[in-house]
């Protein structure tokens, strides 16, 4: 197993060095803003829908014991399903819908063809704060089902010339060490110098092999063991005057897993868990290493002046993403010598947005209304490794106009209404699907497909009212809808008729309802909200034991739930806060429960925040998944994503202190307990090889040096 220099350098400098980490620039004012929702700066209390800011101090709290953002956004998101333990985040529903992805405000996630591989699209230690918004929403268009999360990335902290850190720590497991050595380095600058302002930030980590609580390599289908990850990013903006700025950013984001063990696979039928060994006679894991490679370039101009009390901002954007999936089986053709294959999704986009916001009074009323245009061209594929095509080309070409209202009526009625109307061409040429076989005997039908141009147009409407009646309870209601034409790739590579127009890809139009309060009564508060969503159109899909291949289900669904939140600040330096989701749906046209998929298991965290000095932290998080188990066994056997969801419990734990104002240790425990677990989607997916166990007691230590 490897043992870089990295690995060990970290190792060395993590155990001796003393520093102290980046001390978070944002106030609690800022803490209370959020862009996310109406694509302009408003002020959370104003917002009548379901949010999760999470600051940079809860993100540096994180790093300290994993960079993994699916973990840190299942701990401190109520509604987003547990973490999937791997570098796929399907499954990892926000109230049983697929989020969209975002990097300050560009979309990550690929919906033509979703790879659910969207989470990881950026190191965390760019990020300067998370914003999430729960619930269908048009507002940034295709892909938002279940919401948006919005990584909004780092930007200048000081007025100096420059400042910056270097961070240094290693990870390794605290069952068994042997080849888990894992190393970190991320270091970065900014500055002012005069109008111009600049961020730098890279990253690379390096992780040995993952053991679970028993010191079992974990399993190797979208693993982490093995993985080299890098990040490099950079963001420069030019202050013309007072009221105009240009911005470029720039970000480079690589996983790969090349590893030489091999996978012996388990099934939750068989009771055997899925790990991974060293191969007794030579061989390795079999195609190019798995993993993501995303290019996003990113232009914005805005004037806060552009007309009497309107500002403009236009964003201009160009990404490329390329997704490379593990060997499958699953994908053999023996007719044509294939014993197998391995995917790989590639997509291009390019965009232009023009936001304008105008705010003015009518008839003593606070107005504001925010439209514009969105363009976007979106052009994903997967073909596969070995050169055959399983999902054409589809070239989207995506318009869209909007208008937003809020007003605010006697300075504590919020009421909020808008309008968004779509206009797409999704353009796919003549194609054939794959002929794909699970054994000699079990293969699917190829299908020669006529290619069309599909002309989708959607209106879809929101409208929400919040009432600050006072600090002790501040009630909304809202609507809203989203159209989603997710994973059309995936429909189109199990076409079983000649023609795509005879494929249903129509649109889904998602229609989202929604009520809760807030309160405060001194040191506590408390938010709770219950939701119902509708499709005429589901977006599921089951998978064909006899074939090995996914088709489509669209039939209507309905999903509800609620969630609730609780912090309380015990005493200036302790502070407590809970949280707890459950979440259901069905196919209503058959009454039938919605797979693990979709449907998450319930969800319980505990955080504790403690500063017993003004140099030491200590964080302890607490996360309980429920069970769910709606499905019988079919033949004796679980099927698809039908498995049954026991319970469990971790206990991440980190602390921090600070030597002097530039130097900082840390050391940080994820699953303290050594808790032998199963995660929610391991359990609930019962296809070879994805019953992997979770990660044991596994170790971080580290440095770091601001200056």
């Amino acid at each position: 197993m490897r043992y870089t220099s990295l690995s060990l350098l970290s190792f060395l400098v993590s155990t001796t060095l003393q520093a102290q980490s980046d001390k978070p620039s944002d106030g609690q004012d800022l803490e209370r803003m959020i862009v996310t929702g109406s694509r302009i700066v408003e002020s959370i209390d104003e917002v009548p829908a379901s949010i999760v800011i999470i600051t940079q101090q809860q993100i540096q709290d994180q790093l300290k014991v994993t960079s993994e953002l699916q973990s840190l956004l299942s701990t401190l998101v109520p509604g987003l399903a547990p973490s999937t333990g791997t570098s796929s985040n399907s499954g990892q529903t926000l109230r049983g819908r697929a989020p969209l992805i975002m990097i300050d405000g560009v979309p990550q996630s690929t919906p033509l063809r979703n790879g659910s591989l969207g989470v990881r699209s950026l190191d965390a230690s760019t990020i300067e704060r998370i914003e999430v918004i729960k619930g269908a929403t048009s507002v940034y268009g295709n892909g938002a089902a279940g919401g948006i999360i919005n990584y909004i990335t780092k930007k200048a902290d000081s007025n100096s010339p420059m400042a910056g850190h270097v961070t240094v720590s290693s990870r390794f497991s605290g069952v068994k060490f042997d080849d888990t050595l894992g190393g970190r380095l991320d270091a970065g600058i900014n500055g002012k110098l005069d109008k111009f302002s600049y961020v730098l930030n890279a990253s690379y980590e390096e992780n040995g092999v993952q053991r679970d609580a028993q010191g079992d390599i974990l399993g190797l289908t979208y693993g982490l063991t093995d993985t080299d990850t890098e990040n490099y990013f950079s963001k420069f903006a030019y202050q013309f005057d007072d009221e105009k700025v240009l911005q470029l950013t720039y970000n480079y984001f690589k996983s790969k897993q090349d590893t030489d063990l091999i996978n012996i696979m388990g099934n939750i039928n068989s009771g055997d868990k899925t790990y991974a060994i060293e191969s007794l006679d030579g061989t390795s894991i079999i195609g190019e290493p798995q993993g993501p490679e995303n290019h996003n370039v990113m232009l914005k101009y805005s004037d806060d002046e552009i007309f009497t009390q309107t500002q403009l901002v236009i964003d201009a954007y160009t990404q490329r993403i390329e997704n490379v999936f593990f060997f499958s089986s699953n994908l053999a053709n023996p007719e044509q010598g294939f014993d197998g294959g391995q995917s790989i999704i590639e997509s291009e986009k390019k965009g232009l947005r023009a936001t304008f916001n105008s705010q003015f009074t009518l008839h003593d009323i606070d107005t504001t209304l925010i439209y514009g245009i969105d363009a976007l061209n979106d052009v994903t594929s997967q073909p596969l490794v070995d050169g055959r095509v399983w999902v054409p080309k589809m070239d989207m070409d995506n318009i869209a106009a909007f208008i937003q209202g809020k007003w605010v009526l006697h300075d504590n009625i919020i009421i909020k209404a808008g309008v968004r109307h779509e206009n797409i061409d999704l353009a796919v040429n003549d194609f054939s699907t794959l002929r794909l076989c699970r054994t000699a005997d079990q293969c699917s039908v190829a299908f020669d497909v006529v290619g069309d141009t599909l002309n989708y147009k959607a209106t879809t409407y929101n409208a929400a009212i919040r009432y600050n009646l006072s600090d002790l309870f501040r009630p909304f209601i809202s609507y809203s809808q989203g159209a989603d034409i997710s994973d059309t790739g995936r429909l189109l590579r199990t076409a079983t008729v000649t023609d795509i127009a005879l494929i249903r890809t129509e649109a889904s139009i998602i229609d989202n309802y929604e009520i809760g309060f807030t309160s405060e009564l001194d040191s506590l508060r408390v938010e709770f909200s219950a939701y119902r969503s509708t499709s005429e159109l589901g977006t599921t899909n089951s998978f064909d034991v006899e074939t090995g291949v996914y088709l489509p289900v669209r039939a209507p669904q309905e999903i509800y739930g609620y969630e609730a939140l609780a912090t309380y600040q015990v005493t200036q330096n302790l502070d407590l806060s809970a949280t707890y989701s459950w979440v259901e749906g069905k196919n209503t046209e058959l009454d039938v429960y919605l797979g693990g998929k979709d449907i998450g298991a319930p969800k319980g965290t505990i955080n504790v925040n403690w500063q017993p000095t003004p140099d030491a932290r200590l964080t302890l998080n607490y996360l309980y998944v429920g069970s769910r188990k709606r499905f019988a066994q079919i033949e004796g056997e679980y099927v698809g994503d039908q498995g049954p969801v026991d319970s469990y419990h971790l206990v991440n734990i980190n602390g921090s202190y600070d030597v002097n104002h530039q130097w900082q240790v840390f050391m940080g425990i994820e699953n303290l307990l050594n808790n032998d677990y199963y995660p929610a989607r391991s359990q609930v997916y019962t296809y070879d090889g994805y019953n992997h166990k979770g990660l044991g007691m596994t170790v971080n230590l580290g440095a770091s040096y601001q200056f």
